[in-house]
C-alpha cells in the first residue's frame, strides 16, 4: 500500500511541477506580449506569478524538502560565532599584507628570471 501512495503522490508531484512550468511560462510570455505596458504593472504581475508558483511548487516532496534545508540552514547561521569588528580588521590586515609580500616576490621572481633570459638570449 506504501508504493500506491507513494506512486499516487508523484504523480500528482509531476502535475503540480507542470503547474510550475506553465505559470512560468505564462510570466515570460505575459511580459513579452504587455512589453508596452507600465513595467510597475509587468512586475506585480511577474511577482504574483512567482508567488503562486513558489506556493505550488512547496506543495511537492522536493519543495516540502527544500523549504525543510532552508529552515535548518537558517537554524545553522544563527549557530555561527561571528568574529567581531578587531578580529576581522586584523585577519584582514594579515591577508592583505601577505598579499602584498607574495606579490613582491613573485614580482622579483620574474624580474630575476626575465633578467636571466634575457641575458642568455642576447
Amino acid at each position: 500500500m506504501n508504493s500506491k501512495e507513494t506512486t499516487e503522490v508523484s504523480k500528482f508531484d509531476a502535475i503540480k511541477w507542470l503547474v510550475v512550468i506553465l505559470l512560468v511560462a505564462v510570466g515570460v510570455v505575459g511580459n513579452s506580449m504587455y512589453a508596452e505596458q507600465s513595467l510597475l504593472y509587468r512586475v506585480i504581475g511577474l511577482l504574483v506569478l512567482a508567488l503562486v508558483a513558489g506556493f505550488v511548487a512547496l506543495q511537492t516532496a522536493k519543495g516540502k524538502a527544500f523549504f525543510t534545508l532552508f529552515k535548518e540552514a537558517k537554524n545553522e547561521v544563527r549557530k555561527v560565532v561571528w568574529p567581531t569588528r578587531q578580529e576581522t580588521l586584523q585577519t584582514t590586515a594579515m591577508v592583505v599584507v601577505v598579499v602584498l609580500l607574495i606579490g613582491l616576490f613573485l614580482w622579483g621572481l620574474d624580474s630575476l628570471l626575465g633578467w636571466m633570459v634575457s641575458s642568455v638570449i642576447g
